[in-house]
């Protein structure tokens, strides 16, 4: 206090503070800021009588306009909800396959799959669905149930080995190695004929032969794979399990067992269909297969 003194060049009192040579004056505040500052705390004290604020052993208090963000929340879903309501409608009543035909139909039907993926598929095929270990990739072409609309759709509906599930879709590799089926010898000559598909290793005869005797029965005498099985395409670059020669004697030696949930009773028929409609968007989805009669067309015919 006793350093405090006018300063010459300003006329400005000093607040007495000096660091260095540098000194502190005692300039008062603008008195627009002073203004706007006291209309803030004016505000304040206004909007925490108006709206809930003030934090009480058990909640909150409550606020003159009575304004909840619950309430807010409710009513901006249910807004949304009626703007998507003839969107679902249609969506519900039209055929999955028949679902192209309709480009403004089938981009909502891709919005929609997108945020339900993301909620329900992301955990195991990641958020971009490139799938990893032991989960498909969904951006390729290679479908081991088939991969238009119509069979995306059954998949989701119904599963893949899923417990219990009537309609699954189901597929039983032999353990070869883990059940005595083949000798340690005999998985590895038959592992090297499968990698030899793909140009991964050399052929040879006593693994081609173990080969047919034993697993052309479903992924065919060239290793294309069958659908109806559920057996991969071994000529291929893709492995769902890996592609090296360990993983593909483990694979030959303990089998595979993957499970996806059957969606029928835990999302309803539209999700589902937006869901396949987004899978199938993502670049591996193929032709339409058993196209459906038009609905539009089935009620002008009945009339």
């Amino acid at each position: 206090m006793a350093n405090k003194r006018i300063d010459k060049p300003t006329g400005t009192e000093t607040v007495g503070h000096e660091w260095d040579g540098i000194e502190e004056l005692n300039t008062p505040l603008p008195r627009w800021w002073l203004w706007t500052f006291y209309a803030c705390i004016v505000f304040a004290i206004g909007y925490t009588i108006a709206y809930p604020a003030w934090p009480m052993v058990n909640s909150a208090t409550k606020g003159m306009l009575g304004w909840t963000s619950h309430e807010q929340l409710a009513k901006e879903m249910a807004k949304a909800d009626e703007s998507k309501g003839a969107i679902r409608a249609a969506l519900a009543k039209i055929p999955i396959e028949r679902l192209p035909e309709d480009s403004e139909l089938m981009r909502a039907a891709v919005a929609g799959g997108r945020a339900a993926f993301k909620v329900n598929c992301v955990q195991c095929h990641g958020a971009g669905a490139a799938g990893s270990k032991g989960y498909p990739n969904l951006n390729d072409d290679d479908w081991l149930w088939g991969g238009d609309l119509k069979a995306i759709t059954y998949t989701l509906e119904h599963g893949v080995r899923q417990p219990d599930g009537e309609d699954t879709r189901f597929s039983m590799m032999p353990a070869f190695g883990a059940d005595g089926i083949l000798t340690s010898a005999q998985v590895s000559q038959v592992a090297d004929h499968v990698l030899s598909l793909s140009g991964k290793a050399k052929d040879n005869a006593a693994g081609a032969q173990i080969f047919a005797d034993n697993c052309a029965v479903c992924h065919g005498p060239n290793g294309k794979g069958m659908r109806e099985f559920g057996a991969p395409n071994l000529t291929d670059p893709i492995w769902l399990y890996g592609g090296s020669r360990e993983d593909v004697i483990a694979t030959v030696t303990n089998s595979r067992y993957g499970v996806m949930p059957a969606w029928k009773d835990r999302l309803d028929p539209v999700t589902i269909k937006m869901l396949a409609a987004y899978v199938h968007s993502l670049g591996g989805g193929e032709d339409f297969v058993e196209v459906a009669e038009d609905p539009a067309t089935e009620v002008d015919e009945q009339s």
